[in-house]
């Protein structure tokens, strides 16, 4: 019998293993910390792997924060086969021979490069009158979607053996690499899925910090719990302020602080010595709440 859950606050840098759900992840480490709450900041569908950033207690409140970071992947396409789903787990929709070359593919990138349209793909997770849109697609219903503006920062053509291709994919939050290899493919004239998916970063986290769920299983607690960055890790990109404990307990009442040093916009909270608060919006001098933690972490974190 497992014993009883007490608070586990922080963050967990996992390398989910090809084959389950990231929400089934999820809930393996969460019994393995035996934590109450927990999260996940993006999806990683069964068939891909790498870095699942979990987030356990008061690190879930700043979760959002790494959701909208811009993550880095290595995909695998196969040209000339095209797929319901635009990945290994779809029925094949076509087949086509590949009469391209590598400098073609180089030469199509550029096209996908900064800004560009996407639509999502019917077998995803995105609601249409409170249901997701796998869903339909799996009964045979087409919804039409509208397009989302996305952001491809680098997309960099690092193995090309074909019909295989590996390419190295940076963007932004909310893109689809499925529909980006499924466009590539199109605009190549010979259609593609992916075949493999690995996330290698996630905001500042890369997936040599990362830990197997296979080597969490071989630790005790303790050792499962020194493993866990500290909430503030996930707004380390932030600048932060330092409180005394006057203002600090103002803050936490949900008062208005007055700090000379607070520049405009989202700041990280801090008080003697060096425990980490929250966020607080900075205007004109003055520090309001945003998002704090209900209770102080249990080690002191930097200010870096």
């Amino acid at each position: 019998m497992k014993p009883a859950r007490q608070p586990v606050d922080g963050v967990l840098l996992l390398n989910k293993p090809v084959g389950i759900t990231s929400n089934a992840a999820l809930q393996k480490a969460k019994w393995l910390l035996n934590a109450k709450k927990a999260g996940h900041t993006g999806t990683l569908d069964p068939f891909a792997d790498g870095l699942l950033p979990l987030c356990f207690g008061e690190a879930t409140k700043f979760s959002a924060y790494l959701l909208d970071a811009d993550k880095r992947y290595r995909a695998v396409l196969q040209l000339g086969v095209t797929t319901t789903t635009g990945d290994p787990e779809g029925e094949v929709l076509s087949t086509r021979d590949v009469a391209v070359s590598c400098a073609d593919i180089t030469a199509v990138l550029p096209r996908f490069m900064g800004e560009i349209e996407q639509i999502p793909p019917m077998y995803s997770a995105l609601k249409h009158q409170g249901r997701p849109l796998y869903e339909y697609a799996r009964a045979g219903i087409e919804i039409e979607r509208p397009s989302r503006r996305v952001q491809i920062r680098a997309l960099e053509l690092v193995e090309c053996s074909l019909p295989r291709v590996v390419l190295d994919v940076q963007s932004s939050a909310g893109t689809y690499i499925r529909t980006l290899a499924q466009d590539i493919g199109a605009a190549l004239g010979c259609g593609a899925h992916l075949t493999a998916l690995t996330r290698v970063a996630a905001g500042g986290f890369k997936m040599d910090q990362a830990h197997a769920l296979a080597d969490l299983e071989a630790l005790d607690a303790g050792q499962r719990h020194a493993l866990l960055l500290p909430a503030d890790c996930l707004v380390a990109h932030l600048p932060a302020l330092q409180l005394d404990a006057a203002d600090a307990e103002a803050l936490c009442q949900g008062r208005c602080v007055a700090h000379p040093a607070a520049h405009p916009g989202l700041t990280r909270i801090y008080t003697a010595p060096h425990i980490f608060i929250g966020l607080a919006d900075a205007d004109a001098g003055h520090l309001l709440p945003r998002r704090l933690i209900a209770t102080q972490q249990n080690h002191p974190t930097s200010l870096s």
